[in-house]
């Protein structure tokens, strides 16, 4: 069916599906012509348990942002035929190991499938095990956009700059250190120009 009627009949917009098939997690393809074709979808359900979606942003200051992540999951479960049963939002860091929404989720035996948008939502590092424990229950976690890009050693590299980064620097530390080497560069300019003056 036409990337249109599949839009239709999973009930999000056309732009949310062309997202999908951009990322990979629609079975298409496109013809010469341009127009995208999406073969039937044979959804991988869950066997058992309930499903969740789980949102997390990194601060308050996102929290419109967790709003969106949250209709995404909405929109990816209609999509898919998933029968939401808990929808679980956490304002914490993804290098933070003790968050307690989505402990409490992972510790659930009734939650057999947990449904995020990348990854990173769920852990930074990590996501192989993750999935290995789960699967070895008899759960899963699924992320929407399972990559950032189409390279596993990229996104890898890009995870542990980003984790590296967070701990060396902080959100507010980086912004006083880029003021004070700002500072610093000045006071060398004004030193070079009254050395030149002499």
């Amino acid at each position: 069916m036409k990337l249109s009627q599949y839009a239709k009949k999973a009930g999000v917009t056309y732009k949310t599906a062309w997202r999908w098939y951009k990322a990979g997690t629609l079975d298409a393809y496109q013809t010469p012509a341009g127009t995208v074709i999406v073969r039937d979808p044979v959804a991988e359900k869950p066997e058992t348990g309930r499903i969740a979606l789980y949102a997390r942003v990194s601060s308050a200051a996102q929290k419109s942002d967790l709003e969106r992540q949250v209709q995404r999951l909405r929109d990816y479960a209609a999509a898919c035929g998933y029968p939401v049963a808990k929808e679980v939002v956490e304002i914490a860091s993804g290098l933070n190991d003790n968050r307690p929404k989505f402990l409490k989720l992972l510790a659930d035996p009734s939650i057999g499938t947990i449904l995020v948008e990348h990854r990173d939502r769920g852990t930074r590092f990590g996501w192989r095990h993750l999935t290995t424990l789960l699967q070895a229950q008899g759960r899963r976690i699924e992320a929407i956009f399972p990559h950032e890009t189409q390279d596993d050693l990229v996104d890898d590299v890009v995870s542990l700059i980003t984790s590296m980064a967070a701990r060396m620097y902080g959100r507010r530390g980086s912004r006083h250190r880029a003021e004070r080497i700002k500072q610093c560069v000045e006071s060398l300019m004004k030193e070079e120009r009254t050395e030149e003056c002499v």
